[in-house]
């Protein structure tokens, strides 16, 4: 045995016990009700004035938010406000509901 072997199996171990963080579609579900519905709907299918995000793959979820919330687009001030009080958590319960909807 080398003297980088137990170091190395100590990090494979360590990286074992950190927790994964699994999205929560029931937080999500939550959240949009707070949030989203008001223009996306509670079904997350949205109008002629509002895009439906329901069945939203969660990557292009996040991505739009990270893209409002950077100022990188969005015109709306309360999609603009509602995504700048958005955390990382919320980002991904979100993405979670959204995507298990049926479009």
């Amino acid at each position: 045995m080398n003297k980088w072997t137990l170091p190395a199996l100590f990090v494979a171990a360590m990286a074992l016990t950190v927790p994964v963080h699994a999205a929560d579609i029931a937080a999500g579900k939550a959240k949009a009700g707070d949030s989203c519905s008001d223009c996306h709907g509670d079904d997350g299918k949205g109008d002629k004035k509002f895009p439906g995000i329901a069945g939203m793959p969660v990557e292009k979820f996040t991505q739009a938010i990270a893209d409002v919330q950077s100022g990188k687009s969005g015109k709306n001030k309360k999609m603009i406000k509602e995504a700048k009080q958005l955390s990382a958590d919320d980002v991904a319960n979100l993405a979670a509901y959204y995507a298990s909807l049926k479009k």
